[in-house]
């Protein structure tokens, strides 16, 4: 076992299966499934052969462990295959849940290509329909202003300040404010609903059984209909031509618009609108998020898409006037700094590789 923490949740898992299921005989050690962009951790414990269970380490200083479970519950409820919580122990932290083994969506879109993309993102506009139509956004924190500009906020703290060391002048920081400010205001002008937060491909599972499990949703909160859509079609780590996710939004918003007098009462036009203003919110918070897991909490990884994350908010603010400021602002400072931060970066591995 790697650390103390591991071997307290295998005596609390093993404890908790002997009580639930009297026949079955967990291993006696846990297999890593993965962490994710949070200080929660994953482990498949083995109860026969052929079964599994996920324990779970969500210390409770950082992981709000209740939210997970009532809202875990409120997406079965709703009709989204959410994974069930078995057991659950709030003071140390640890939960077993349902297994959706390791099926990613990912891996199934960029198999599937352009030709059969659509296949698979039908199921997930099945669930986000469920979730958005099924949900009590009421019961759910409110994405509120305050929370749309601290996010956005992570871009200037974490991706300016702390990848690309700029240091921002006052004049700067007035295009930014404003450009956040306006981008805030369009999240909140629309349509509020149940909101995943982090409605992508790689937190959308393909299970045995044919239906498609929704896990990390434990920040969910009630906000702008068109937040996990995009974050779907404008996904961080796959990307399709402007044309085709042009064209599943639009599918989406018509069965959207079918059940919601107050999403068909945007139309397409204001539809689309919607979607790319709130693309270039969630896109800047991501790039400030990727910097932050890479400088704070030294997973890397994430640099790694933080180029595709550019390359949407360059594509999309430049149809915007509205935008003028900060997109001419982002091309002259921010793509050069990046460019030169990447090119420094990819040096000290060639030069580690070649000492290596």
């Amino acid at each position: 076992m790697s650390d103390t923490r591991e071997r307290e949740l295998l005596a609390w898992a093993t404890n908790e299966v002997a009580q639930q299921w009297p026949s079955a005989c967990p291993a006696q050690r846990l297999e890593v499934v993965s962490g994710d962009a949070s200080f929660r951790r994953y482990f498949r414990l083995l109860i026969t052969p052929v079964e599994a269970l996920i324990a779970v380490d969500s210390p409770p200083a950082t992981e709000d462990n209740a939210a997970f479970v009532r809202l875990a519950a409120m997406l079965i409820d709703a009709g989204v295959r959410a994974p069930s919580v078995l057991a659950v122990d709030y003071e140390q932290g640890f939960m077993l849940l349902e297994d959706f083994g390791d099926k990613m969506l990912l891996p199934a879109l960029l198999a599937a290509g352009e030709a059969g993309a659509l296949t698979l993102y039908s199921p997930a506009f099945d669930a986000l329909l469920a979730l958005q139509e099924g949900m009590d956004s009421d019961a759910l924190p409110n994405f509120d202003k305050p929370k749309l500009l601290a996010e956005m906020g992570l871009f200037t703290e974490w991706y300016c300040g702390g990848l690309l060391n700029l240091e921002l002048d006052a004049r700067e920081r007035e295009v930014l404010g404003s450009a956040f400010d306006f981008l805030a205001d369009a999240a909140l002008a629309q349509p509020q609903c149940a909101v995943h937060r982090d409605y992508h491909s790689r937190n959308l599972m393909l299970l045995d059984d044919g239906e498609l499990g929704v896990i990390d949703f434990q920040d969910a909160v009630h906000g702008a209909y068109t937040y996990d859509l995009v974050s779907l079609l404008r996904d961080c780590y796959i990307s399709w031509p402007r044309p085709l996710v042009e064209e599943w939004a639009r599918l989406f918003y018509q069965r959207r618009a079918y059940s919601s007098a107050a999403v068909r009462e945007r139309g397409e036009q204001t539809f689309k609108r919607d979607f790319d203003l709130m693309g270039l919110q969630r896109h800047l918070k991501v790039m400030g998020i990727f910097s932050r897991l890479h400088l704070r909490d030294n997973k890397s990884a994430y640099l790694a898409d933080i180029p595709l994350v550019t390359e949407y908010f360059l594509s999309v603010a430049r149809q915007y006037p509205e935008l003028s400021d900060i997109l001419a602002w982002f091309e002259k400072v921010v793509v050069p700094r990046a460019a030169e931060q990447t090119q420094a970066r990819n040096n000290k591995t060639d030069g580690a590789n070649a000492r290596g």
